[in-house]
């Protein structure tokens, strides 16, 4: 990671205009049609989550802006995309960030092996030199999504989602997606969830 000139990049506006903003994150909603995850999950014994998470990463890896992060007053890019995700741990919560790898395979071994080292010791995993996703899954409820709290500190996009609901013959997921508006405007954010629902419904195994 390494800090740009905000002037050298097509985000110059933005910076001037939402860097200092005293509420600079912006919340779409989207409801997935995540038929083809809940039938590879049941199907295969992959976990719903893992999946949901592969599918952000790689969507992310396609979004350009997502490679960039407003921190304080400057204006960072990252080379590598990983996905976060809250791991219950002695009982309260932890969060545990996973290197994406367009290989399904390695990521899996890699959410596995890491969430259940989060979830022994409690304490969080974090991998400083990438541009980190965040997610938070409330599988045991119906929600139609969330609006994140807005700290300074965590300008991360962040993707919040409950149980997946059933119809008759699809299965559909509500979803929010909280950015700060220097990193995104809501063109590129809402292809950015476009990219997502193709992944999730191209997925193969």
């Amino acid at each position: 990671m390494r800090e740009i000139d905000p002037g050298q990049t097509g985000r110059a506006e933005a910076f001037a205009l939402w860097m200092n903003a005293p509420m600079p994150m912006v919340t779409l909603f989207k409801t997935l049609d995540v038929t083809n995850l809940a039938r590879l999950s049941r199907r295969r014994g992959r976990k719903f989550n893992m999946l949901m998470c592969w599918c952000i990463g790689a969507a992310a890896f396609r979004t350009e802006e997502l490679y960039l992060l407003p921190a304080g007053d400057k204006l960072i890019q990252y080379d590598r995309i990983a996905v976060n995700t809250v791991v219950a741990a002695g009982g309260g919560i932890s969060t545990c960030d996973i290197p994406f790898s367009q290989d399904l395979e390695q990521f899996e071994r890699d959410y596995l092996a890491l969430t259940e080292r989060v979830r022994g010791t409690g304490r969080p995993h974090d991998l400083e030199d990438y541009m980190v996703i965040g997610t938070s899954a409330l599988a045991q409820y119906d929600i139609d999504g969330a609006v994140n709290i807005y700290a300074g500190v965590y300008n991360n996009p962040f993707l919040i989602w409950g149980r997946y609901r059933k119809r008759l013959l699809r299965t559909e997921l509500p979803v929010s997606f909280q950015f700060h508006h220097t990193q995104l405007d809501g063109i590129p954010a809402a292809r950015f969830l476009e990219r997502l629902q193709a992944e999730i419904r191209g997925l193969k195994l």
